[in-house]
């Protein structure tokens, strides 16, 4: 059996982040007022919630994602060359890098915050 996985997150600013993750080339659906769902892959969607509405699923306190990590979203790519884009990509869209690429391990890895703070990373396996 497999999954279809969907990540739910929190955002203070519903249409700047839809332009963000527009920016980044990756597909917008099934937009509402409160919510947006930014497809990843087939299976795989990151379901933006305006605050308010996500508070209405949470069972806990919205964390400020720029002061506490809860989670790290890692988007893995083919290769170094489509690391380096994505995180351009996201850079000028308005997102600040967390830390240096690291080249370690088999893995080539690039993070960044969004606009709301959440953490992501690029990554690619490295060929030896």
């Amino acid at each position: 059996m497999s999954y279809t996985l969907f990540v739910n997150l929190p955002v203070k600013d519903l249409n700047r982040s839809k332009a963000f993750f527009t920016d980044l080339g990756l597909q917008i659906f099934g937009m509402m007022d409160d919510m947006a769902s930014v497809v990843i892959s087939e299976r795989t969607q990151v379901m933006l919630f305006t605050e308010p509405a996500f508070a209405g699923y949470a069972r806990n306190e919205i964390v400020d994602p720029a002061k506490a990590t809860q989670a790290i979203l890692v988007l893995g790519l083919d290769n170094q060359e489509q690391v380096d884009d994505l995180v351009g990509k996201a850079l000028a869209a308005g997102a600040t890098a967390i830390g240096e690429p690291v080249n370690a391990g088999g893995r080539y890895t690039r993070s960044f915050a969004d606009p709301d703070g959440h953490h992501w990373a690029a990554l690619c396996l490295v060929q030896p």
